[in-house]
Formats: C-alpha cells, sequence, structure tokens
C-alpha cells in the first residue's frame, strides 16, 4: 500500500491544548501515497472503520509520552475497496504507544526500520 503524505508534526507536550490544523488533505488513490522508509525510518499505518475518517490519532514513543505525532484518519480508494487509516511516515525505529485518547494508551507497536507496521483500531 503506498499513500499521499499525510502531514504529521511532532509535539514535545502532551496534546492538552486545542489547536488549528490545515484542512485535511483529499482522499487518496491507489500509488498516490508515499512511505518514507529505509535504514532506522520505518512506517505505521493503523487501520481504521468509514466512521473514525478525520480523526487525529497519535503515537509516541513507549519511552516518552509527551512526544506525539498524530496523522489523520482519511479514506484510500484503492482497486478494490476503499481502506480508511492513518499513515504515520517516517518514525525512527523505536516502540510506540498508540493513543486511544489523549490519557488512554490502546496499544504498543515496534517499528523497525525498512518496514511498515500495521494496527488495527478497534470499532
Amino acid at each position: 500500500m503506498t499513500q499521499q503524505h499525510t502531514p504529521t508534526h511532532p509535539h514535545t507536550h502532551p496534546h492538552t491544548h486545542p489547536h488549528v490544523h490545515a484542512p485535511l488533505p483529499a482522499p487518496s488513490r491507489e500509488g498516490s501515497v508515499v512511505l518514507e522508509i529505509g535504514g532506522t525510518l520505518g512506517a505505521l499505518i493503523i487501520h481504521t472503520g468509514p466512521d473514525d475518517d478525520g480523526l487525529e490519532i497519535e503515537v509516541s514513543p513507549v519511552t516518552d509520552a509527551t512526544t506525539r505525532t498524530h496523522a489523520a484518519v482519511r479514506p484510500r480508494h484503492l482497486a478494490d475497496r476503499t481502506a480508511y487509516c492513518a499513515v504515520i511516515s517516517p518514525l525512527a525505529e523505536d516502540d510506540y504507544t498508540i493513543w486511544r485518547t489523549p490519557h488512554s494508551p490502546e496499544a504498543t507497536v515496534a517499528v523497525r526500520g525498512g518496514q511498515v507496521t500495521e494496527h488495527h483500531w478497534p470499532a
């Protein structure tokens, strides 16, 4: 799966304040997304359902919950279906917490250099 670049940005503080983001990117089409992986950089794809379109999902290194980055769930139009997911790329090789809410972890995943890690967000 390739992906349109979804804007992500790091936070060096807890994500407890409101702030404005640029408008969501348009849904991507098959072959329109580029992942920046290789060396010590990997990517994380978090699969969701259509009800989560626009949801921003945060991740942080397991060792530092205050340093977070996030991406919005967007539809990805493929040849045979539409998938909904957030794609975070690049991520430095590490173990990451996926946050369900700003204070509740969803899961822990390992991101390895040159690889794509996938997680399925529960409904």
